[in-house]
């Protein structure tokens, strides 16, 4: 199957065989597998809905915007990495992961913009540094747009931009959604036989450049929530038809006036988004500290490389 036929059909954290959780009077929920991080999923309830994320660290906050069909747990080795350096806020996005929607919420860009925002509040922070990939990366970008005082640094790895959103690749994957059919036939088989989740034919072959990867673990934490039930797939493919507008219209005089510090890491062997994306980033953004271009790797590779995360957040936040 080919790259963009696999976007066509593709369309919980942990890593031993078993999962244990147990509940606070917090509300909070601890989550761990063996030989993974250990962190607290603690649970908001937000006007836009309830919101699982996880928060680890104390300081100024570095907030973590993960990818689609992902969510919080993409950045466990990061936050593992940086917590004791800052404060770690990783949200799972309306639809995605852990978190649920209130009744009538949207669930595209500019919605999750809403609901971070409204996080922040609740948490009493008043600014982030913010790292961000995938269709997390457009959500940062509309948060620097919308509400730039929010936004201390940002740290962009493979993503969406204005002059290519949704990647052509997408464009089928939204139609599966449109026909309700992206769960059941792709998201499905792949959390049922893990081995065909990392072949050439599943998201491991396509989005990651080490055949182990996603773990078993990985893939239960990515796909288990959001094949729950009806109304998670519902969201699911809510999230997915969100994506098929470009929400960056008009971002660009807006990133270009944002001068705080901004970085690129990009994953050269993607070929979902652009290879001209990394370079017109840094063109754009008015406070843009660079560009590092990884060669063989492809869009989750800040799963596979939270080493390479971590040095640049903390090269990063040392500017300010």
């Amino acid at each position: 199957m080919q790259r963009r036929e696999f976007l066509g059909g593709m369309t919980t954290f942990l890593a031993s065989d078993v999962l244990s959780a147990c509940s606070s009077g917090s509300g909070a929920v601890v989550v761990s597998r063996k030989a993974e991080p250990r962190l607290e999923r603690r649970f908001r309830d937000l006007p836009s809905g309830r919101v699982a994320y996880f928060d680890r660290g104390s300081g100024q906050t570095a907030l973590f915007l993960h990818g689609f069909p992902l969510n919080a747990y993409q950045w466990r080795g990061a936050v593992e990495r940086l917590s004791s350096v800052q404060r770690c806020l990783a949200p799972d996005f309306l639809g995605l992961g852990h978190s649920e929607p209130a009744d009538g919420q949207g669930v595209g860009p500019e919605a999750q913009v809403t609901m971070l925002v409204q996080l922040l509040d609740a948490l009493s922070v008043s600014s982030a540094d913010v790292v961000a990939s995938d269709s997390g990366g457009a959500v940062a970008q509309l948060l620097v747009a919308r509400h730039p005082a929010r936004v201390r640094t940002l740290l962009l790895t493979n993503c969406d931009t204005e002059i290519d959103s949704p990647p052509p690749a997408l464009r089928p994957v939204i139609e599966l959604a449109r026909a309700g059919t992206f769960a059941d036939s792709w998201l499905a088989p792949w959390h049922a036989d893990k081995a065909l989740a990392r072949s050439a034919k599943g998201i491991g072959g396509m989005c990651y450049a080490d055949p182990g990867q996603p773990s078993d673990a990985a893939i239960d934490e990515y796909f288990g929530p959001l094949l729950s039930s009806p109304r998670r797939k519902a969201q699911l493919h809510a999230y997915a038809l969100g994506l098929e507008r470009n929400a960056l219209v008009g971002v660009e005089p807006l990133l270009r006036g944002w001068t705080r510090p901004a970085r690129i890491v990009w994953g050269m062997a993607d070929d979902i988004f652009s290879a001209e994306s990394p370079d017109y980033l840094a063109r754009t953004f008015g406070g843009a500290r660079g560009v590092r271009k990884l060669g063989g790797r492809k869009l989750f590779f800040p799963e596979e490389l939270p080493e390479v995360i971590a040095e640049e957040s903390r090269q990063l936040w040392a500017l300010t």
